[in-house]
């Protein structure tokens, strides 16, 4: 838990701050939730826990209908360089292309990390480093 601490507090309220930004699909996200409760996860490309952790983020975004996932990609070389690591992990989720300011703004200090937002927007739940499938879908709840 100590890990957390620098994090966003659980209970700050997203919605005027949820930046915009540009995807992988050439599109633009909102990282807010649209209605359903939303995980923003928060990775770097050469991460090696983000590799072995993003295969269970991908399984509860598929087995729950009722749940958003929005990576949000950081501290990437170029955009090949994410568009290879979602190839290779088959993820079907919006990566989002993140920026220095969003990683200030989502208090990033380490990968990955994680927040889940509920439906109002708030952050109730936040978590840094690897998370079994298990772990996050209960943190989902």
């Amino acid at each position: 838990m100590f890990r957390e601490s620098s994090m966003l507090s659980t209970s700050t309220d997203l919605t005027e701050q949820a930046p915009v930004l540009p995807t992988l699909m050439d599109e633009t996200i909102s990282l807010k939730s649209q209605g359903k409760k939303t995980v923003l996860y928060f990775f770097a490309p050469w991460c090696t826990i983000c590799h072995a952790s993003i295969s269970n983020l991908q399984s509860i975004y598929q087995d729950n209908e009722d749940l958003d996932v929005i990576a949000v990609a950081l501290d990437y070389a170029n955009q090949e360089e994410i568009a290879e690591f979602s190839a290779e992990h088959r993820l079907d989720f919006p990566i989002a292309l993140g920026n220095e300011q969003v990683k200030t703004q989502f208090k990033v200090q380490g990968y990955p990390s994680y927040y889940v937002i509920d439906e109002q927007n708030m952050i109730t739940a936040k978590s840094m480093g690897y998370s079994s499938e298990l772990g996050l879908y209960l943190r989902a709840l």
